[in-house]
């Protein structure tokens, strides 16, 4: 599984990163997770509103950071 969380680095996003982090923890899955600051790299994923998380080369998230729960659904 590969997951990218898009965003410029405001504390939004780099929130994302840290309970994506900790949710493949609990679920005991193996992930490569990349952080993704640039604006061109953010663009060629039509993303408009950051943070975004792409699992799989897939956006399943935009604009927000999901509660523990939603999260586990996305990362399953």
């Amino acid at each position: 599984m590969e997951i990218k969380v898009l965003g410029s680095g405001c504390p939004k996003c780099k929130l994302l990163e840290k309970n994506v982090v900790d949710t493949l923890k609990t679920l005991g899955k193996e992930a490569k997770v990349e952080k993704v600051t640039d604006y061109a790299e953010i663009a060629k994923y039509n993303v408009m509103s950051t943070p975004a998380l792409v699992v799989d080369g897939k956006v399943v998230l935009t604009g927000r950071v999901p509660n523990p729960v939603e999260l586990a659904k996305l990362l399953k």
